[in-house]
């Protein structure tokens, strides 16, 4: 059985001959020496998670990428091995997964799984496990993004009023405020807000309160900064603070509560669109952009690189563009 299919597998013009001599009986591959063309791709992939490992990537990227290649697997069948790929086949596959799975997939989630082809069919290649590396040409998804929503001034106020109120209610609670505030005037991410902290908020730093973004492995250390923060801010931390009792982190609910939070101050304040982290992140920058703030510092508060800064920098400019628009169309 296994010599037949060895067979069929020499002559099939479908595979390239590979580089390496191939055992006569295939076991779990121990490194990456010892795969190869015939290697199935599920058993290449404990060998792909170390590589990312040692790439210092973290362990949400892992298990992301694992995810990608699992559903790469599922359409073409787990017999799939590393050198049956060509990049007719990754194309159909992404077709598939887009417009034939029956499930929606987003413009990040799509760009993020053409990464995953890319990276792991370069490591392939690069590893001389297989002669041609067949996503090079992958197809991308034709025409530019949407842009994100944010709120308008508006908006923010109508939020605010609502998260006071829940502050001097029956239950107060000061919670939906501060992390509303928080978010608002610091622009960091949902993941970022989960690490903090209280010893990361600084009220008396010699240049005015601030907050410590903090980030693991040293690949993430242009991540880390010091953040102005809002006084404003802190009269609902306080209360937040005797409330809750933080210990280990700042936040004691889960990002997934966080989020339910923010979209019920949203439906409150009568907002069609659902407030998330994202909305108040890029809300933030261009509120920093309109109120004349240094390029370059928005980009450093944000925590991006200068190579992505250049698309997102592209994209504030748009979104501020639209609010002034509108904003003179409804005077």
């Amino acid at each position: 059985m296994v010599c037949v299919r060895f067979n069929h597998l020499l002559i099939s013009d479908e595979v390239s001959p590979d580089m390496r001599q191939l055992p006569l009986f295939q076991t779990q591959p121990a490194s990456e020496n010892d795969l190869n063309t015939q290697t199935r791709m599920m058993d290449a992939l404990p060998l792909f998670q170390t590589f990312l490992k040692q790439q210092a990537k973290t362990d949400h990227t892992i298990s992301a990428f694992t995810s990608d290649l699992l559903l790469l697997e599922e359409y073409h069948g787990e017999e799939s091995m590393l050198g049956w790929f060509t990049t007719t086949r990754l194309n159909d596959f992404l077709s598939w997964m887009e417009n034939r799975r029956g499930i929606p997939c987003s413009r990040k989630t799509y760009a993020r799984r053409v990464t995953t082809l890319k990276v792991f069919f370069k490591w392939l290649k690069e590893s001389d496990v297989i002669p041609l590396d067949p996503a090079l040409a992958v197809l991308q998804r034709s025409g530019p993004a949407p842009l994100a929503e944010i709120l308008s001034t508006a908006q923010i106020q109508a939020v605010l009023a609502v998260a006071r109120l829940l502050r001097r209610g029956e239950k107060p609670d000061a919670r939906p405020e501060m992390l509303f505030r928080l978010i608002l005037s610091t622009g960091i991410k949902k993941s970022e807000a989960m690490r903090l902290t209280v010893e990361d908020i600084q009220r008396d730093a010699p240049d005015g309160a601030q907050l410590l973004v903090k980030h693991e492995g040293a690949k993430d250390r242009y991540r880390e900064r010091y953040l102005p923060l809002d006084m404003e801010f802190f009269p609902a931390l306080d209360e937040y603070l005797l409330r809750y009792h933080p210990q280990a982190t700042l936040f004691t609910c889960t990002a997934r509560n966080l989020e339910y939070i923010l979209e019920d101050l949203g439906n409150g304040a009568g907002i069609a669109q659902k407030i998330s982290f994202e909305m108040l992140r890029w809300t933030f920058a261009v509120r920093s952009y309109q109120s004349g703030l240094d390029p370059n510092t928005i980009r450093e508060a944000l925590g991006l690189s200068e190579i992505s800064w250049v698309e997102t920098f592209h994209k504030i400019k748009q979104l501020a563009a639209n609010q002034a628009e509108s904003q003179f169309a409804s005077v």
